[in-house]
């Protein structure tokens, strides 16, 4: 029985689907580069959640949902999905520039940056777009990705590393 502090299962639901479906989709892309595939993984995702036990999730709704998602993306990866090229309408492109010119280069910089990101390994790509894209701690990228956090955070500086030192011989 429900006590009245809390939202009926349903309300609850509708809140997370709204909260986390387009982090969801985007996660779920940056690992299928097929944002069809990705659509299919999160609606699973979320019908896995409707069948857990309320009790075992909520407080902690974030993390189990990027987990079961990542591992229902390896899941289908593992059993035939193709990858593909991923296409720019799977990336999420920042809109709220001040011009056209300004937006126009704002989009040139995302774009190159995201092409640095996909010349990462696998791993460090992962924990870079849950930390960036997602806002995620260290704790919960360590939940979905079964990492420790001293690992997330070694990954997460070695990318920084990375990416920064490609920004600089980019600008040479």
């Amino acid at each position: 029985m429900e006590n009245e502090n809390q939202i009926p299962d349903s309300q609850w639901m509708q809140s997370l689907v709204e909260a986390h479906a387009a982090d969801l989709s985007r996660y779920a892309s940056s690992i299928l580069h097929d944002a069809d595939a990705a659509k299919d993984v999160v609606q699973d995702t979320f019908l896995r959640l409707w069948q857990e036990p309320r009790q075992k999730t909520e407080g902690h709704e974030r993390p189990w949902l990027f987990r079961v998602c990542r591992n229902r993306a390896l899941d289908y990866r593992r059993k035939g999905g193709r990858l593909q090229a991923m296409n720019s309408t799977t990336e999420q492109t920042p809109v709220d520039a001040p011009n056209p010119q300004a937006q126009i280069e704002q989009q040139d910089n995302h774009s190159q940056l995201l092409q640095l990101v996909r010349t990462l390994p696998n791993n460090q790509q992962e924990v870079v777009r849950l930390k960036f894209q997602n806002g995620m701690s260290y704790k919960e990228i360590a939940d979905v990705t079964a990492l420790s956090v001293s690992n997330v955070g070694f990954l997460l500086h070695t990318a920084m590393n990375r990416l920064r030192t490609s920004i600089i011989a980019a600008g040479e």
